[in-house]
């Protein structure tokens, strides 16, 4: 499988398992291989730039938000651990909230 294939195949699991997450709130895998399948895909895009594409999930941010839920306003801006894989990632992201 070439590059290209590689990287159109990670689309398509992201696309699913997004559609799975955000438009049926049924996910079918965990985070942690969602967010690994998405990095695979943003390192595959990095060294090959001419294969990334407008829709790509690594120029788009989440999914379509059921409209089940109100609105929210927080008083403090949440932040997130997105996708932290080591330590130094959970150093930084404990260094950015605590500023």
């Amino acid at each position: 499988m070439d590059e290209r294939e590689q990287i159109e195949a990670l689309r398509e699991k992201l696309n699913r398992w997004s559609r799975e997450y955000y438009d049926l709130d049924s996910p079918t895998v965990p985070d942690y291989e969602y967010d690994r399948t998405l990095r695979e895909l943003e390192e595959l895009e990095a060294q090959h730039p001419e294969l990334i594409t407008p829709d790509s999930h690594t120029q788009r941010v989440g999914g379509h938000a059921l409209n089940t839920f109100a609105p929210v306003q927080h008083p403090v801006p949440l932040d997130s651990l997105q996708d932290v894989f080591s330590e130094e990632e959970m150093a930084a992201f404990l260094r950015q909230v605590s500023e």
